[in-house]
């Protein structure tokens, strides 16, 4: 049995004049991914093995989500397509391994590696700092395969805020 957290970095901020790659976190983005560290953590979705886009606000939003596990920060990452964000976790070690990166790519593996679409109103639009969590009934992460998938849990930084929605 392998485990996939799935998650889209948080909010990052556009005040900078800074290439894309490099813009880090608003403020809203570190309390968001604080808040999501905190439910991993309280969940016990912890895992053993990160893979990581090189992007600013992706690495700092690993940062503060609070997890100490092994990383390997991938260029290709940034702004990946579905394929290529599967090819790499393909070739994952660990049996829990946390994938960190963009959309639209991580929305679109997230639909496509799950047999049922987790219900949350959100899922579809997998908005900054989204994070699935699921299960796949394979011994190696080079098995994994599209629609294999069990959602175990979505959750988006709002549904553990007391923020009302706009």
């Amino acid at each position: 049995m392998k485990h996939l957290i799935l998650i889209r970095h948080a909010k990052s901020d556009w005040g900078y004049d800074r290439p894309d790659h490099d813009r880090p976190l608003n403020a809203r983005g570190r309390g968001a991914a604080t808040a999501i560290g905190a439910w991993l953590h309280d969940n016990g979705h912890l895992p053993d093995e990160v893979l990581c886009s090189t992007s600013a606000r992706t690495r700092e939003t690993l940062t503060l989500l609070g997890t100490h596990a092994p990383t390997r920060l991938e260029r290709a990452l940034y702004h990946a397509a579905p394929d290529t964000m599967l090819q790499l976790l393909q070739s994952a070690q660990g049996n829990n391994v946390m994938l960190l990166a963009h959309n639209p790519g991580i929305a679109a593996l997230a639909k496509a590696l799950v047999r049922t679409a987790p219900d949350h109103p959100r899922f579809d639009a997998y908005p900054t700092c989204a994070t699935l969590v699921a299960h796949f009934g394979i011994d190696t992460w080079k098995d994994l395969q599209p629609g294999t998938g069990t959602a175990h849990a979505f959750v988006v930084p709002r549904d553990l805020t007391d923020r009302p929605t706009p």
